[in-house]
């Protein structure tokens, strides 16, 4: 009996060699999770392909969008499978295709062959489907190089399968298959970026918010949220760690010279993350900085910085331009929240003249003005926990 099923491919994964299985196990595992709200659906891996079969009349739509966003699947078919026949196939292609071919004017028909006890070569195969389509769909033609629809053909180990054009997938590597690290959301464009960008190769993410009550409003929070939520489509449940952040930013404007508040509170910011990310068990912090963009970004004020870490720092968006950053925020849904008109602690206090070549030295002198592990304690026994899950109602 025929039946319409998804195959995700898994891209970079089939190059891990002795690994691979742990790779596509966790893949499994996060597919089958993922589309557990939706319904019921038998997920298995044969042959480097992963295989969604919905059961009981759960949905294939739905479950195809919620595929795109997993990190490990470079693309994903929407595909009929049928029995391991000619004309089984033929018929298979010419029905479940009908919409396709009555929209578009040329194809391409490709096989391949996966099951070598089969009768015909995949050149046979694509040939005898190609003369099925044309006989049903006379106005059609064949153009090998530049068709408006790749009809596709695979003769595997279980059953044949049929589909017109592939469907981009995520691409990356599965969540968690490369440890976790804590991201700096900050409520802005950049930071949900990083997150995704470090989260596509395999990270597991959890966040560190800094809360300024009342010089930041529950809306800035709540948008934060959100954002998380919107990373949380693509890379599953994330823990949000809401840091009270409002005493050390208070004394640091009283205590210390303007032209070196945002540094001082970013160090106080990775002080405070990295004990976080070492109360959960994290390898890495990740910040969405762009060398140059503001003052605390430029070399100097990045190295004095980081100098206050000793987990590692990824900064993805590093070498990349605003534009860059806001093409990808658009593509993954978080740039409209993102300019959403409320403060985060990074924009409160401001100096006008921010210092952009700070040496070490003069803020470490600045930073004695101040009860430094008193402020990071208070800070750290007021931390909120909150975890956000990808299918939550919105919460704007």
């Amino acid at each position: 009996m025929n039946q319409e099923v998804l195959l995700l491919k898994c891209g970079e994964l089939v190059l891990k060699g002795l690994n691979r299985a742990r790779f596509e196990d966790r893949l499994l595992s996060i597919v089958r999770r993922r589309l557990a709200h939706l319904g019921e659906y038998e997920v298995y891996a044969i042959q480097s392909t992963l295989y969604v079969e919905p059961k009981n009349g759960a949905p294939v739509e739905e479950a195809l969008e919620v595929c795109r966003k997993i990190f490990g699947v470079v693309a994903i078919c929407r595909a009929i499978s049928c029995p391991k026949d000619m004309d089984s196939i033929c018929q298979a292609a010419v029905e479940y295709l009908k919409d396709t071919m009555e929209h578009t004017q040329t194809f391409r028909c490709q096989a391949k062959r996966s099951d070598k006890r089969f009768p015909l070569t995949s050149p046979e195969i694509a040939r005898q489907v190609g003369g099925a389509l044309l006989s049903a769909y006379p106005r059609m033609k064949v153009k090998m190089d530049g068709a408006q629809t790749q009809v596709h053909i695979e003769v595997r180990d279980k059953a044949a399968f049929v589909y017109a054009d592939r469907i981009h997938g995520a691409g990356g590597m599965p969540t968690g298959t490369n440890g976790k690290a804590m991201l700096l959301l900050s409520g802005g464009i950049d930071s949900p970026v990083a997150g995704y960008m470090m989260a596509k190769r395999g990270l597991y993410l959890e966040g560190v918010h800094f809360f300024s009550y009342p010089y930041t409003s529950e809306e800035a929070k709540e948008k934060t949220l959100h954002l998380a939520r919107i990373l949380a489509s693509y890379c599953g449940p994330i823990k949000v760690h809401v840091v009270p952040f409002t005493e050390i930013q208070d004394q640091i404007r009283k205590n210390c010279q303007e032209d070196l508040f945002t540094v001082l509170m970013r160090r106080f910011m990775m002080r405070i993350a990295e004990r976080v990310a070492r109360r959960q068990d994290c390898g890495a912090l990740v910040t969405g900085e762009s060398l140059g963009q503001v003052a605390s970004q430029t070399m100097e004020a990045i190295g004095v910085t980081n100098a206050v870490c000793e987990l590692p720092v990824l900064r993805p968006a590093i070498g990349m331009d605003k534009e860059e950053i806001v093409l990808i925020a658009r593509q993954i849904g978080t740039f409209e929240t993102s300019i959403l008109p409320y403060e985060d602690c990074c924009t409160v206090f401001t100096p006008k003249h921010p210092k952009t070549k700070p040496t070490l030295g003069q803020v470490v002198n600045a930073e004695k003005k101040l009860d430094r592990e008193a402020l990071i304690a208070r800070a750290l026994e007021n931390v909120e926990k909150i975890k956000v899950t990808y299918h939550d109602e919105p919460l704007l």
